[in-house]
């Protein structure tokens, strides 16, 4: 039935923006029984487009078992702007025969030039926005549903989606690039604890707090 596709494609997109979720949290989202999120869930996992993940450590629950979190599948994810990985893909790798690996590092860190350009704008034009939130703006408005969340060191930017995430699997050098341009427009070094291209259900980030340099500290 078209309504049923479309409340899957609801839960389907609830999913990319927010992560990995329980049918209970779905259910609170899109205002929907869980007894009818847990039948669209069934329905999805059986066509591979989402997956049921065990519950980290020590996320209990209440009473009984912690509830498992739903995520998207790479099949999963197809279904939103990826329908031009295959060409990508080869484009990379005939760069990658005809020029090198500098080539396709070089074409990595073009592709994400946007994030030094758009940091300083959104910045200027948003000064209530921390410098990690302006990062997930920029992010966000570039097609990859980003977020930040405390750590335990700083903050963690949260990426829900890639949009080159199928090509970066191959091309890990994509990945690299996004990294250290958010370095960059940070001016400190932060760690990608996980990526979407790998297989994690979201890239994740962390910024750590600044540190400050004790040698310039003086001593009363």
């Amino acid at each position: 039935m078209e309504i049923d596709r479309t409340t899957r494609q609801r839960v389907a997109r609830s999913i990319l923006d927010h992560g990995p979720s329980t049918a209970a949290d779905l259910a609170e989202r899109l205002s929907l029984t869980p007894a009818a999120v847990r039948r669209h869930l069934d329905q999805m996992v059986e066509e591979g487009a989402v997956e049921a993940r065990d519950p980290r450590p020590g996320a209990l629950r209440g009473r009984g078992r912690p509830a498992k979190a739903f995520a998207l599948t790479p099949e999963g994810r197809d279904g939103f702007d990826q329908a031009y990985d295959d060409l990508a893909a080869q484009a990379l790798r005939f760069l990658a025969e005809t020029g090198g690996e500098d080539a396709v590092r070089a074409f990595a860190e073009r592709r994400v030039a946007f994030v030094g350009e758009r940091f300083t704008e959104v910045s200027d034009t948003r000064p209530d926005l921390s410098p990690a939130q302006v990062l997930a703006r920029v992010f966000t408005d570039e097609g990859y549903v980003a977020s930040v969340h405390d750590g335990p060191v700083g903050e963690q930017l949260c990426q829900q989606h890639c949009p080159v995430s199928h090509v970066a699997h191959e091309f890990p050098q994509l990945c690299e690039a996004e990294t250290q341009a958010i370095s960059r427009v940070l001016d400190h070094h932060v760690q990608r604890l996980a990526t979407i291209a790998q297989g994690d259900g979201v890239c994740t980030t962390c910024i750590p707090t600044a540190v400050p340099d004790m040698k310039e500290q003086v001593i009363s």
